[in-house]
Formats: C-alpha cells, sequence, structure tokens
C-alpha cells in the first residue's frame, strides 16, 4: 500500500513538472474566462492561426434547446446536411424530427479555416426579427462565439441587426496540426466545447474520455485554474469514433443531522421535554456564571485584569446582565440575548496590566538595541523586543483608540497561527484621544522570517520553509473563510511573520485586519491583497531575497513567462532558488513558484483563493 501511494505522488510530481514546463516554455492555446456576453475579449476568446491554407475538419457542440430541438432544425441552423450530423451522433434517419431533451449535446462537424489570423467555422443565419448582437451569440449559437466578435465581423449592419438581414457568424474553432504538443499526446480533433453551470474539468474527461492533464496542456490551464460558464473550452480527442457520455449530476448525500424515522410527539412527552429544555438552559447559564467568577478572582489575585475602555466596549469579562445585539449573516434581523456572547469569549480570553516600570525595565528604557525592525506597519518605530518574567515579549506602542480596535479583535479570532497577544500597559489619560498605550505580544524564539532568510549561518531548509508558508496559508483562510465578518490582514510580509522555537510560522500585526473588514464587506478592497502579498512571500521562501517590487516580481518569474535560457524551466528555476537550500524537491519547488506566479497576477480575478492554495500545499506538507 505504501509503494502504492508513493508511486502516485511520484507521477503526481512527473505530470506536474511535464505539464507546468509544457506550459510554460512553449506556446500553446489559451482559455478565455470572460463570458460571452462581458464587454471583453481575452487571449482565449479566438485561436491565432499563421496561414489562410491552414485548416481541418473538426467538432463543435451544440446544446438542444426550445428553439432548436431536432435534428432537423440543428443542422439547418449550421447549414449542414442533416444526414452528416444525425451519422457522426449515431443516429438513424428516423430520428431526424425526434424532439431531442433539453440540453442535449450534438456533435456538429464544421471545416475550421484561417481567416485575418484566426480559425473560425464560418456560416450565414438570417435575422428573423428585432434581436441584438448578445442574444444571437450568447443564445442563438450558446456562445460559440463572443458577441463582440460578431458585431466586428458585421459592421455594416450598425450597433444593431436589422431583421431580415444576412450575417456572417465564424464560429470558435482550432486545428491541432497548427500546434506542437508533447509526443505522447497524439490529438487528431480539438473540439470546441461551451461550458454551462455544473461542468468542470473532471466531469469533461470523463464525458469525452481524455485524461484530465490532456485537458489542462490543450487550454493552459492547471489544477489550481477555475473554468466558468458561459465560456468556451477545447477538448483533444484521437482520431476514432467520437463519443459524448451522459454524465449525471452527483445527488448530494441527506444532511447527517436529519431525522430518518418519524417521531410522534404526544402532549405529555412535550411537556416533559420543555422541562428538560428548561433545566439545562438554567443549568447551563448558572455554570457560565459560576465558571466566569472563579477565573475572574483567581486571575484577580495573580495579577489585575485590564479595565475596559468604554461602556460600549464589549471585549473584557462582561456583566450578564448587558444586552449584546448579534447580527445574523444575512444581515437583517438580530437577535437580542441577556446573556453577552462577549462573556464566553472573555472566560477564555484576559489581558495582563502591565505596569510602565515593568516595561521600561524589560526593554532596557526602550533603547535602540531592543527595537525590533521587522515590523513595517504604522507603529514600526514603536516596536521593541523585551523579557519579562523570562518570556520574550514584543511591545507595541499604539495610540489609545487603535488599543481598543486591537483587543477587540484579537478576542474575537483564534488561531494557532496568530501571535499571541498577552496583555496592556495604559499612560496619559483614557478620556484623551491623543493618549499611548503600550500592547505586549508574544515574541516567537527565532524571530522574524526575513531575518531567519537572511542569515547565512542558520538557513532554513526546503522542509520547514514549505511548513511555514502552509502555516501562513491556513491562517489567512481562517481570517477569509472561517471568520464572521471576514478580515483581509493588509499587511503580510516577511517582516510580519515570526518564528517559533520549533521552526512554525506565526502572523503578526493583525490588528490592521480589523480596519480592512469594513472596506472588504464594501467591496473596496479584498483577500486578494492578501493573496498578492503571499505570493510574494512564497518567492521570498523560494529564493532568499528580498524587497520585491513589481518590476523585480516579473523579472524573477521570467522562466515561466517564455525567457528561459538554454537550459529550459529547470535551470531558470534552479538559477532563481536560494543558494543557502543544499537539498529541495525539484518538484516542489515548481509547484510552489507557479503558485506564486498565480498569486501576484496583475488582475486580482486571476489569483488563487486562500482555499485554492491550502489544496495545494496541503499535499506538500
Amino acid at each position: 500500500m505504501g509503494n502504492l501511494v508513493l508511486n502516485h505522488k511520484i507521477m503526481l510530481h512527473l505530470w506536474l513538472v511535464a505539464w507546468m514546463c509544457l506550459g510554460a516554455c512553449s506556446a500553446q492555446l489559451s482559455y478565455d474566462q470572460n463570458n460571452c456576453t462581458l464587454n471583453e475579449i481575452g487571449q482565449g476568446a479566438r485561436y491565432s492561426c499563421k496561414s489562410t491554407q491552414d485548416s481541418c475538419r473538426t467538432f463543435l457542440v451544440y446544446r438542444a434547446n426550445k428553439h432548436f430541438n431536432t435534428i432537423s432544425q440543428v443542422s439547418k441552423l449550421f447549414n449542414m446536411n442533416s444526414d452528416e450530423v444525425l451519422q457522426k451522433n449515431n443516429l438513424t434517419s428516423s430520428s431526424l424530427f425526434d424532439v431531442l431533451k433539453q440540453g442535449k449535446e450534438v456533435l456538429i462537424p464544421v471545416n475550421c479555416s484561417c481567416s485575418g489570423g484566426y480559425f473560425q467555422a464560418s456560416l450565414s443565419y438570417k435575422v428573423l426579427d428585432n434581436t441584438t448582437y448578445s442574444e444571437i451569440a450568447c443564445g442563438v449559437f450558446e456562445g460559440l462565439l463572443k458577441h463582440l466578435t460578431l458585431a466586428e465581423e458585421n459592421l455594416s449592419q450598425g450597433n444593431k441587426p436589422e431583421a431580415d438581414s444576412e450575417l456572417h457568424v465564424p464560429l470558435v474553432c482550432a486545428c491541432s496540426e497548427s500546434y506542437n504538443f508533447t509526443r505522447s499526446m497524439k490529438v487528431k480533433y480539438l473540439v470546441t466545447y461551451p461550458l454551462v453551470l455544473g461542468d468542470d474539468p473532471d466531469k469533461l474527461s470523463k464525458k469525452f474520455g481524455i485524461s484530465i492533464e490532456e485537458f489542462y496542456a490543450v487550454n493552459s490551464l492547471n489544477p489550481l485554474s477555475t473554468v466558468y460558464p458561459d465560456t468556451v473550452v477545447l477538448v483533444p480527442l484521437t482520431d476514432g469514433p467520437i463519443r459524448i457520455l451522459d454524465i449525471p449530476d452527483s445527488p448530494s448525500p441527506p444532511p447527517g443531522f436529519l431525522l430518518t424515522n418519524p417521531v410522534v410527539t404526544t402532549e405529555e412527552s412535550t411537556q416533559s421535554s420543555n422541562m428538560y429544555i428548561a433545566g439545562s438552559v438554567i443549568g447551563f447559564f448558572l455554570f457560565i456564571a459560576l465558571l466566569a467568577s472563579g477565573l475572574y478572582m483567581k486571575r484577580m489575585r495573580k495579577s489585575d485584569v485590564v479595565h475596559s475602555f468604554s461602556q460600549t466596549n464589549s471585549l473584557t469579562l462582561l456583566s450578564p446582565t448587558r444586552s449584546s445585539h448579534i447580527s445574523t449573516q444575512t444581515g437583517k434581523s438580530s437577535t437580542t440575548w441577556c446573556l453577552s456572547p462577549d462573556l464566553l469569549v472573555g472566560i477564555k480570553y484576559y489581558l495582563l496590566n502591565y505596569s510602565m516600570e515593568e516595561l521600561q525595565k524589560a526593554t532596557k528604557y526602550f533603547s535602540e538595541e531592543n527595537k525590533i525592525c521587522c515590523n513595517q506597519g504604522h507603529d514600526s518605530d514603536f516596536v521593541y523586543k523585551g523579557s519579562v518574567d523570562d518570556h520574550e515579549v514584543m511591545i507595541k506602542k499604539m495610540r489609545l483608540a487603535d488599543t481598543q480596535q486591537v483587543i477587540d479583535l484579537h478576542s474575537k479570532i483564534n488561531h494557532t497561527n496568530i501571535v499571541n497577544l498577552l496583555g496592556v500597559c495604559y499612560i496619559g489619560d483614557e478620556s484623551n484621544d491623543d493618549s499611548w498605550s503600550y500592547l505586549v505580544f508574544e515574541l516567537p524564539k527565532n524571530g522574524c522570517l526575513r531575518d531567519c532568510l537572511s542569515d547565512p549561518c542558520n538557513p532554513l531548509n526546503w522542509y520547514k520553509r514549505t511548513q511555514i508558508a502552509f502555516d501562513i496559508a491556513t491562517c489567512l483562510y481562517y481570517l477569509h473563510c472561517c471568520s464572521f465578518p471576514s478580515y483581509a490582514h493588509m499587511n503580510v510580509s516577511s517582516r510580519n511573520i515570526f518564528i517559533t522555537a520549533n521552526w512554525r510560522g506565526k502572523l503578526a500585526d493583525v490588528g490592521r485586519a480589523l480596519a480592512a473588514k469594513y472596506l472588504l464587506h464594501n467591496g473596496l478592497v479584498s483577500e486578494k491583497v492578501d493573496i498578492f502579498a503571499f505570493g510574494v512571500v512564497l518567492l521570498e521562501l523560494i529564493s532568499g531575497r528580498d524587497n520585491f517590487d513589481g518590476k523585480a516580481i516579473k523579472d524573477s518569474l521570467g522562466f515561466w513567462l517564455g525567457e528561459a535560457s538554454e537550459g529550459g524551466c529547470f535551470e531558470g528555476l534552479r538559477s532563481f532558488m536560494d543558494p543557502n537550500l543544499k537539498d529541495f524537491s525539484l518538484p516542489e519547488a515548481l509547484c510552489l513558484s507557479f503558485l506564486a506566479k498565480d498569486c501576484v497576477a496583475d488582475d486580482p480575478l486571476h489569483r488563487p483563493s486562500m482555499d485554492d492554495i491550502m489544496k495545494v500545499l496541503s499535499k506538500m506538507v
């Protein structure tokens, strides 16, 4: 069993290496993720050709609908001989006028030729009534061409085609002979396939009996890519009869908490149940109150519990009689509880109240030698390291108003890969907006990631680097996907990542995320800012280099952009790797560098989500 798993991993790595070098070092067909109705055309909207003599016989896929639901009607739409359509779909002449099930996929044989620098299957279409280019391209022809392409090919018609006019319709197609594939890929046909909701690469591979790797390679996609409905892809097929298998959608399993047997409820059992429920609720509240009181008194004997900022602060131990509004995820009405949910947080989360004398002693009176240069936030000039009760800490000076927000955020999040907030020291008058305070955080033993990467005497090995990448990805996934509301960190960098004694990564400066959450829900910023920053961190982990700006990123990833040296992708990657790395996994390095390239894409929509990133990194650690 172990050998099977090992062989599977080896094959996966080999495929990943082969695919990435194929996609990066040779020209490939592209996938355009802009759907038919958008006023944008990407690189894969039409497939380029070099000579007017380039032509081939290939196929399109069309779906039966309420307007074209027989082979006779579909054949007429494509100006085709119905006998040929019947033959290619393994149907007899008796099926010519049979009504097809809506959505039934029909193979349409077409002549694909080169015209104006693009492959196209040309046909004419008579406009029957008042309509638009979008309705024809995306409705009648179901996205087999973009509406902008149709408009450009019929400029004489103006902005809107007239009834009874003839339109030139250049449907999307491609000829396999014009593109270079690997020797193992014997592609005879490139079938144009319009995607609908529910289609994905795995489903297409089963429907046409092809490997998912071939599908990725032909469309310049990868396991991290996303395909969208109302777009077009190419399906590579070998010579021989073509079959489209019907792949039914898998029914969703019923939730595990649903009752499988009916329950007969009597009045007596209802009353008993109500009594049990009432007793449980009362007992729960009493337990919470006693537990909170016990922990409160115990902590008071050891040190002062941090006092609240104002009557509106809901962080520290709150009175159970104070009402609190819990917003639902729909943003509609809220429910009022007599027991504040923040009390439950407070039972676990409390802060120590440090004195100014303690912090001065810990930092040698805030000396320059104790200043930390890692953190690059707004208050980077006021971050110091120190030791309190034999514990290494990081002390950050902050305005009192900001302090309240940072503490509030830390009370709402709980993750092992986030630097812990330990306590606070207030100075000045709390009623004064210009007052300051000091927040005290844990300081992981090995300092910030940037310093670790810059130290040639103690380099991080490959295993530690992939583990740190996974740790930070896990933390960001928690902020983006597991918190409500969602948070964006907005300041991810190797200088805000700290390394523990056992070489695990922790993210600092999460206090900035609170200010970002409101913008996040108003659509002004996005988690994609964190994705870009995470991609830069990946580049630093791979190369050990610092100061990646826009140009430096593009220059460093030249081997992925067709600018590889004579040695190809492998040599380009080797020259990019950190020279302090004496031993690393080449397939994993290729995968990680390709993931970084996607993360730093100029268009935020082209960057992967943290969920996508987690799926890749989880296979490495």
